[in-house]
């Protein structure tokens, strides 16, 4: 113990001389430059990050969806969900110019969905990088641009054979219709071959039985309805752009209103902000700033407007009702369409007078519980009580190739939201022509 201490003098006293034996100190070197072009570093960021720009922007993006929902961290780590939910996952898409296209394994026989992400890129928050990726390359107000992309968008629900290309402003809406749109209603990879089903087939050959409920889940049948059996949300870019839906032949002309060729998604949804719409919120609700100031509209256009917001909008929105009565018919008295009431779980509650989400109204423990129709396919993961109870439920009646079709476009013109005002021709016709089509087919 005496050794160690005696050694930890020594240390201590070597170090003291060797501090106090510094000679004196030199002089002052010449003072460096900070920032780009001698400027003060701090200077150049206040370019950007100051109250009147980002700092406002992101108190508006706090009233944004892509800020506040909860989608990224639900579909993290999903290589296909991912690719429109995640910051990284869709940054790596655009990136890579990954295709919308479905791939035959000639091994399997089984085609795979070839618009995905990679599972190290499938994370993150929507951010101010997803959409601006230049932010901080030069640290210069011209960061924000270019957008991540502006090409025209390959429409994964059509695997690639249908393009979106709203070219007004740059193509900057195109950035937009990356994400809000529909995505693939695949066959079904055990009783079929994964593909995408053939939307094409709907419109030409009404009558054909899509699903046939005697046969339930097996062969031939290609595609098992369930509560989730739809497009998904992001039908609007669809819609926006006259394109994607089940185009059965109908009194009406399929043509698209002036918003398709003369508006982009900016010119509406980050006008001057009103409450909590506009800006970076990229909510139009409730704000008309920029309809009455980009030309467009002569007139001032407000909530009680009658020719450009309240006719249009009603009269959809009866067309909706109607297309849905008609499809309902299959179910004999029960509606086969879902409905729920619920404005924090359904979006589109009171956009009809069902309240109807565009999903199917058949049972499933976890998704929906309450469903009125049998299961055609149960999981082996439920309990016998849930197969039970299923087993209790009437059969969920067959659909012909028309219902399949209606269905589809009843999901289009209900979860685009406006009720016809991204595109109110093309809305028109895809419902009015459905209507025609189902009773053509006696339903």
């Amino acid at each position: 113990m005496k050794k160690l201490i005696k050694l930890f003098s020594v240390l201590f006293t070597a170090g003291f001389f060797l501090v106090s034996c510094e000679g004196p100190m030199g002089p002052a070197g010449k003072d460096g430059k900070d920032g780009a072009n001698g400027q003060d570093a701090n200077a150049t960021c206040t370019e950007c990050h100051n109250p009147t720009v980002v700092d406002a922007i992101a108190v508006q993006y706090e009233f944004s969806k892509h800020s506040y929902g909860e989608a990224a961290f639900e579909e993290s780590g999903s290589i296909s969900c991912s690719v429109c939910h995640t910051s990284e996952g869709f940054k790596y898409v655009c990136k890579n110019n990954i295709p919308s296209t479905f791939t035959l394994n000639t091994t399997t026989g089984k085609y795979s969905n070839d618009y995905i992400t990679i599972s190290s890129q499938a994370y993150g928050e929507l951010s101010c990088f997803s959409c601006h990726s230049s932010l901080h390359t030069t640290y210069a107000g011209t960061d924000f641009s270019p957008l991540t992309t502006t090409a025209p968008v390959s429409m994964t629900m059509w695997k690639g054979t249908k393009t979106i290309n709203i070219a007004q402003d740059g193509g900057i809406s195109n950035l937009c219709v990356k994400c809000h749109q529909p995505r693939p209603l695949t066959t079904s990879s055990s009783l079929s071959n994964g593909d995408v089903v053939d939307y094409a087939s709907l419109a030409s050959n009404p009558n054909t039985i899509f699903y046939d409920s005697s046969i339930g889940n097996a062969s031939p049948n290609i595609l098992v309805p369930s509560y989730r059996t739809h497009v998904h949300y992001g039908t609007v870019g669809a819609i926006f752009a006259g394109q994607g839906g089940i185009q059965f032949k109908g009194s009406m002309e399929y043509v698209n209103s002036r918003h398709t060729t003369d508006a982009s998604c900016q010119d509406c949804h980050m006008a001057p902000m009103s409450g909590r719409s506009g800006g970076h919120s990229f909510s139009a609700l409730g704000n008309f700033n920029n309809c009455n100031t980009t030309g467009c509209h002569t007139a001032p256009i407000n909530s009680s407007s009658t020719t450009f917001w309240k006719t249009p909008r009603t009269e959809i929105q009866g067309l909706l009702n109607n297309l849905a009565t008609k499809i309902n018919t299959i179910g004999g008295g029960t509606d086969i369409l879902h409905a729920e009431t619920d404005p924090e779980l359904n979006l589109w509650a009171g956009l009809t007078t069902g309240n109807y989400d565009g999903y199917l109204n058949i049972y499933d423990p976890s998704t929906n519980p309450a469903g009125v129709w049998k299961n055609p396919a149960p999981s082996g993961s439920w309990t016998p009580a849930q197969k039970n109870a299923n087993n209790l439920l009437p059969t969920f009646p067959s659909l012909k190739n028309v219902v399949m079709g209606a269905m589809i476009n009843f999901q289009f013109c209900l979860r685009e939201y406006s009720l016809g005002i991204h595109n109110y021709k093309y809305s028109k016709a895809l419902l009015q022509n459905s209507i025609e089509a189902l009773t053509a087919a006696e339903i």
